[in-house]
C-alpha cells in the first residue's frame, strides 16, 4: 500500500494505492484522485512550466509550458533544455519554440505574446 497527496485537483486527498490490488485507490473524493493515483505509481508524469530569455522583449524572460505531460524522470533534462533557449522578440502566444523536447514526443510553448 502506498500513500500519496493528490495535486489532481485543489482538494490534497490523501491517497491510498493497494499496488497488489490492481492500484485500487481509496481516499479521493473525486475521480481525477482515482486517475491520479494509478498513474502517479504506473507512470508518473508532470507539465512543466518555466521561463526563457528573450531579446527584444518588454521583459528579459518569456513564460514557457510543455504542451502535454512529460515523465517525471525527464523534468531536470527538459530544464536542460529550457536555459539553452534564447528567443527574439516578437513572439506569439502559443509559438512553438522547441519541438520534442528531450526525445519526450512534447513540444515547449511560449504562453503569453511579447
Amino acid at each position: 500500500m502506498k500513500t500519496l497527496t493528490c495535486i489532481a485537483c485543489p482538494i490534497g486527498c490523501t491517497l491510498e494505492v493497494d499496488i497488489h490490488d490492481n492500484y485500487k485507490v481509496t481516499g479521493n473524493q473525486c475521480k481525477k484522485g482515482a486517475e491520479f493515483g494509478r498513474k502517479e505509481l504506473k507512470n508518473p508524469t508532470r507539465t512543466i512550466t518555466s521561463t526563457v530569455k528573450i531579446l527584444g522583449g518588454k521583459y528579459a524572460r518569456i513564460p514557457v509550458k510543455t504542451s502535454d505531460e512529460v515523465p517525471k524522470e525527464k523534468i531536470f533534462e527538459v530544464m536542460k533544455a529550457l536555459n539553452q533557449i534564447s528567443l527574439k522578440s516578437p513572439v506569439q502566444i502559443n509559438q512553438v519554440v522547441l519541438k520534442n523536447v528531450a526525445q519526450t514526443g512534447v513540444d515547449i510553448i511560449t504562453t503569453r505574446s511579447m
